[in-house]
């Protein structure tokens, strides 16, 4: 591999982890709070529905985190 390509698989890296950082803050964090704090409609309900929808976002979140690290495999 040419110095091009070192920097381009690194920067697809980069990218899929920013986008699973970003799917963890929009689909975990922010809701949480949000039942922490009272904020919006959610308040304080915890259900299945809302387990589900977090555990599907922190899925995508290790997949794409996980992509991340084979693309760096790659420059092994």
């Amino acid at each position: 591999m040419n110095v091009a390509d070192v920097e381009l698989t690194k920067l697809l890296a980069n990218a899929l982890d920013r986008a699973s950082t970003s799917c963890f803050t929009v689909g975990i964090a922010t809701p949480i709070a949000a039942m922490i704090y009272g904020i919006g409609s959610i308040g304080f309900r915890f259900s299945v529905a809302v387990l589900l929808y977090l555990v599907g976002w922190l899925t995508i979140s290790v997949f794409l985190h996980s992509m991340a690290r084979r693309v760096l495999r790659k420059l092994a």
